[in-house]
This record gives C-alpha cells, structure tokens and sequence, in this order.
C-alpha cells in the first residue's frame, strides 16, 4: 500500500507487515476480485503496488497483462522485487518503479487500465492522485479502485478495547493525512475527476456461525491488522499499553467464541477514461 511518507504510514515498513499484506490479499482474493476484468487490457498501472501481493494476483488472472508498478516507498519495493522475482513466470511481465502516485513519470495515454487496492486511504490527496491516474490513461480505459470504509467494522460479542484501538486507529489516519472513510468518497472523487460510467458496489465479509473456520481466520488475521499499527499507535500516545493488552485478550476470546459475529464492508469503484 502506496503512497505515505516512513513516519506517516500507519503500518510500518516491518518484514511482518510486509508478510501481512501478502497473506491479506490472499484471504481477500476471491472478495476483491470477483467483478474485476481486465480481459480487453494489455498496459496497467498498480498504484501503491507495496510489496507486490496484488501485483501477483493480477498477472495471474489476466495473462495478458503487463503490470507497471509504483510506491513510494523504497522497503516495499525492494519487497517486491524478491516477493516476484521467486515467481520466474511471472518474468518479464512486470516493471517496479519508485515514484510519487501524485506527480507519474509517465506520458499520457502510457496505460490502458489502472488498478489501486487500498491505496487512497493512505494519501492526503486522493484527487490529486485520480488526476494523474486519468493523465496516463488512454481513453475507453478501466480503472479499478478498491478502498476502506473503516465506520463499518463489528465485532460481537462486544469488545471495548477493540473498539478504543480501533478509535485512535482511525484517528490517527485522519490526524496524518489518510481517510478511513474514503471508500464511501469513491464516486464523488471519480465524478469531480472527468471518469466516466462511475459505478461502485459494496463487498462485504460477513462472518458467523455459516462459516465458522473462515470467521477464526479473519478474526485472527484482524487481530494482525490492528497490531501492525500498534507501535505507532502507543509511540504518539494514542492508545496505553492496558488498551492494547485488553484488545489482543478480547481479539482472542472472540474467536474462540461459538456465536461471534465479524462484519466488515469496503468499497469497489468501477470507472472508465
């Protein structure tokens, strides 16, 4: 994910963030993609590429495609290139490239489709990045957008420290330039930047008893989430240490808990050039 300055970003740079995000686009593979086509293109553009775990799904799916890929941040790239570069078939296939998702390297009508995942969140100027994402396109292009809408988030039986963290970790996004909520934006953003044939569809992992193996999963996978930002989070006396105790102890007891609940929703844009 994208585009935040090292001290701004609320996840860090760490190997176990960067193995975080690898096991988090796996587990939301089948959610994220299930409308996503990219048949007709042959150029992409990833925008916060991160650590390359999009990057793999989509030269998967799509065998056509060529993906160019940008960050910001030099530790993802570098990730990036180790995390495909032991995928030799995905060689030749891909280009990493360091650059600022506000100011592209790249000419107009470069790509024919764009793809960002959880990218926006993260940037003080979401606009600012659509109008360089559209700058690039070739008209008729497809760009995909998937983001957060953090105010969504349930977990049952209720949970105060969770919901505290969870609190300061929206605030603290919002105090260093990033929108938890951006998701809900999507279509305004895309309207206010010249897309066209703007549609958007809430994807939702809703988790209880039906499926009780993928709730603990998710569950424990949140639980990875929530304390990837945990250092940042007490270094600027966001939350105490009691909150972040009680928040792992009440993660662990739901998801040993027979009727647990977990709900969340996020966004997914559709728009064309």
């Amino acid at each position: 994910m994208s585009d935040p300055t090292q001290s701004d970003y609320l996840h860090g740079f760490s190997q176990t963030e960067q193995a975080r995000l690898i096991k988090q686009a796996r587990l939301a593979e089948a959610t994220i993609f299930r409308d996503i086509d990219y048949g007709e293109a042959r150029r992409l553009l990833e925008v916060g590429s991160g650590v390359g775990a999009q990057t793999e799904i989509l030269l998967r799916r799509f065998p056509d495609l060529h993906a160019t890929c940008v960050d910001l941040s030099e530790a993802q790239l570098a990730a990036a290139k180790e995390n495909l570069g032991a995928m030799p078939w995905l060689d030749s296939r891909y280009l990493l490239q360091q650059a600022d998702a506000t100011d592209l390297p790249f000419e107009a009508r470069d790509f024919d489709a764009a793809f960002l995942c959880w990218v926006l969140e993260h940037v003080p100027s979401p606009a600012r990045v659509l109008s360089e994402v559209r700058r690039v396109l070739a008209p008729g292009s497809p760009v995909w957008i998937t983001e957060v809408m953090n105010a969504s988030f349930l977990l049952d039986p209720y949970s105060p420290n969770v919901w505290k963290y969870w609190m300061a970790f929206n605030d603290f996004q919002i105090e260093h330039g990033g929108d938890p909520f951006v998701g809900a934006k999507l279509g305004n953003l895309l309207l206010a930047g010249g897309f066209r044939d703007v549609r958007t569809d809430i994807k939702t992992f809703h988790l209880d008893n039906r499926e009780p193996a993928r709730r603990k999963t998710m569950i424990a996978f949140w639980e990875e989430l929530l304390l990837s930002a945990a250092d940042q989070l007490l270094a600027a006396g966001c939350v105490t240490t009691q909150i972040v105790d009680g928040m792992r102890r009440e993660m662990h007891d739901v998801q040993s808990d027979p009727d647990a609940v977990f709900f969340y929703s996020f966004v997914q844009a559709r728009a064309t050039v």
